[in-house]
């Protein structure tokens, strides 16, 4: 299979010396989803976790939504003169009697490293409709700056991939206290995305209720979908969000966090989960 790292040599220069050394690089692949044997998308990913990837990007799809809908996921031969496997082609098989949304059979989605969602005709066709609320459950979810302001740190520590490339996008996901469930790196962010929902439901975890995704660039209305597509009650940004995912966020009540540095944030939506101290008041506008 792929490698997630390939070496190539660069021209280096540093303060006018310059020398030619080896550089490790992300390696970026296209990847095929067929889905029963038919061309669904074809994104280009970082190797690796491919199975968890299609299985997430089908659950943002709404095709997917429990372990027992997924009868098994392939590798496909490809398009090579000799036929041989390029471990590019990944098709799912859906468990017997799952019905299929409409429109994962009607349009082939051809989606970049920074899109994920290109090819949609119209922002009406990515709402897609999600299988479960996001709801806290009987006690509501509540998180406090002190804990937000931690998870940044404990993600970019796990991004092993990321320190020898720098050239990674990562996604974890944290339960209500803090603690490290999971996380995924990407050339794409929509991807470490989709490999941690596709993981979840591989081991039959979703929907993902009183959890809080964490992802290393910009929220956008993509990555909000998938949240809420996931039962996701909470998503955090260490940049901004777009206008679009706010959007979503208010209409889903999705709890949105954007430039989650250190100490500091942006509440854009789904405040009620965030625990201010008491006392702490709010600045006049």
């Amino acid at each position: 299979m792929g490698r997630v790292t390939e070496r190539r040599r660069v021209l280096r220069i540093r303060d006018g010396a310059v020398s030619e050394r080896p550089d490790t690089l992300v390696a970026e692949e296209p990847m095929e989803i067929r889905l029963n044997g038919r061309p669904l998308a074809i994104t280009m990913r970082t190797p690796g976790d491919d199975f968890a990837l299609a299985a997430g990007f089908l659950v943002s799809e709404g095709a997917l939504g429990a372990a027992d809908e997924l009868r098994n996921i392939v590798y496909c031969a490809g398009a090579t003169e000799d036929g041989s496997n390029t471990y590019n082609v990944v098709d799912v098989s859906t468990a017997p009697g799952v019905v299929l949304p409409d429109i994962t059979l009607e349009r082939n989605v051809y989606t970049t490293s920074s899109c994920g969602l290109c090819g949609k005709a119209s922002l009406d066709a990515v709402r897609t409709k999600g299988r479960w609320p996001v709801d806290d459950g009987p006690e509501p979810l509540r998180l406090t700056p002190e804990l937000l302001a931690e998870l940044p740190e404990r993600l970019r520590a796990s991004q092993r991939v990321f320190d020898r490339t720098g050239g990674l996008h990562a996604a974890a996901l944290f339960s209500e206290d803090g603690e490290l469930l999971d996380i995924r790196e990407d050339v794409g962010r929509h991807n470490a995305v989709d490999k941690l929902v596709g993981r979840a439901l591989q081991s039959g975890r979703l929907p993902l209720a009183r959890t809080v995704l964490l992802v290393s660039g910009r929220a956008s209305f993509e990555l909000a979908q998938k949240a809420v597509m996931a039962g996701i009650p909470v998503l955090a940004a260490v940049s901004a969000p777009s206008s679009l995912a706010v959007d979503l966020a208010a209409e889903t009540g999705l709890t949105l966090v954007g430039f989650l540095r250190g100490a500091s944030m942006n509440v854009y939506a789904g405040e009620h989960r965030v625990a201010l101290r008491a006392g702490v008041r709010r600045a006049a506008r």
